[in-house]
This record gives structure tokens, sequence and C-alpha cells, in this order.
């Protein structure tokens, strides 16, 4: 918590910042109950017109404590009932108002069985960037980290494989748990170097004139991915101590 500056010819600056708070005070506060949260967060938060705190002169944040507890129920609603930002904002408006309004259904939470109606999907070759904001029950805040990141990269059309949604659904579930989006690096780095290990073992297929071994190389890739994925939920089990299905 800040310290009130004291001083009986104490400048009207600190006279007006008393009781105020910096971005990284409210990060520290909100962090007990919201670890996934990040300073880039709280301000993509603020541009959405979520919350609104002061300014300094000099252009620094400050936040109440109605602010912080507004960023609060903004956190519980997009973690516990995944509400696009559109309805909670709608909703908070609304309680300013003085209204009685119930909380709106619209998101629900993710389960495991979520994942399993995903894999049991067609497959589809792309999607655009609304269709992965939808699929995945992100917001363009989300998708913007998670890319510079490295963890869902666009195709060179701007659209996205049909991969893209399932990275990023497991991504956000991830975030639930307090697992940062940076904390992914190291998944993203194993996960290229295995690519790059099949790709060397079925190069000289997919060199090859013949259509026929073009296509053997295919199914080889298909096959070796496939076994590299059981082997590195494997070795994460091993390592964990742990029994999974």
């Amino acid at each position: 918590m800040l310290q009130t500056p004291s001083g009986g010819a104490g400048s009207g600056t600190a006279a007006r910042d008393s009781g105020l708070m910096s971005i990284g005070t409210v990060l520290n506060a909100l962090r007990d109950e919201f670890p996934e949260v990040t300073i880039s967060k709280i301000r993509f938060l603020e541009s959405e017109g979520l919350i609104e705190p002061q300014r300094t002169p000099s252009g620094y944040r400050k936040f109440s404590a109605r602010d912080v507890e507004r960023l609060a129920h903004v956190l519980r609603m997009q973690r516990d009932h995944y509400l696009p930002l559109k309805v909670i904002r709608e909703h908070l408006d609304a309680m300013e108002r003085g209204e009685a309004v119930p909380l709106p259904v619209v998101g629900r939470q993710r389960t495991s069985e979520d994942f399993r109606e995903w894999s049991a999907l067609p497959t589809v070759a792309r999607v655009g960037r609304a269709e992965l904001l939808a699929a995945a029950d992100i917001d363009e805040g989300e998708l913007q980290e998670w890319e510079s990141y490295g963890l869902i990269a666009p195709l060179p059309d701007g659209a996205y494989d049909a991969e893209a949604v399932t990275v990023a659904a497991l991504v956000a579930e991830l975030g639930r748990f307090g697992i940062e989006p940076r904390h992914l690096r190291v998944m993203k780095g194993a996960a290229d170097r295995e690519a790059g290990l099949v790709d060397q073992v079925v190069a000289p297929l997919k060199r090859h004139r013949n259509p026929q071994t073009r296509a053997l190389a295919e199914a080889r890739t298909k096959e070796l991915a496939a076994l590299t994925v059981k082997l590195h939920a494997a070795l994460v089990k091993s390592a964990l101590g742990v029994s999974l299905p």
C-alpha cells in the first residue's frame, strides 16, 4: 500500500495524489487473486474503456480504490465467465447507473470436454482473425500479446491455420493457473526444435521428384509428429511424477 506523503506545507500534487496508487502498486494488489495479470493487460483494459485512471501532469497513471475494485470485477468476469469486453462494459455501465442487473450469461467455463469437442470438429484449412477470437473466446489484446511471444502466428495472407484455435484455447486455459504467455516461450522453443528434427528426417523425401515419394514424406511427417507428441507427454509426466490419462 502506498504511504501518503506527510508535511504541512506539502505540494498540491501530493495532496491530489493522496490515496492514489501507481500501476505497479495496483499490479501487486491484484496478483494474489489474478496471478496472470500484467501491466500490459491493465493498459489494454484502460484503452478499451473498462477503467479510467487519473493522470499526473507528467502522464503517469494514478488509480483510486474504486478503480482497483472495478478492475478486479472486470478480471473476475473474464476469468470466471469468459464474457466479451463489450458485454462486461455494458454490465459495468448499468451498475454505475445504479441498476440492479444480473450477471450476463454469455460465456461458459472451458472444460476438458471442450477440448475433446474441438478435436472432433472437421479439419478446416484456415480461419480468419475474427473466427479465431470467437472460437478461442479471447480478445484482441490477448491475441496480440500471444503473437508477440511467437505462440501464434498468422499465415502470409493474415489468416491462421486450424491448429491455432487449439493453441489459443490451451494458452488461455493455462493462464487460469497463473502461467503467463511469456512462460510458454520455452514450450514454443522445444516444439520448434522437435519440428526441426522431424523436418531433417523427412527432408530427402520431400525433395524427391517422384510424387509418391513426396506423399510418403507427408505421411512420415504425421507419423513422426504423433510419436514426438507422445514422447514429449511421457517425459513431462515422468518429470512431474504424475500419471495422466
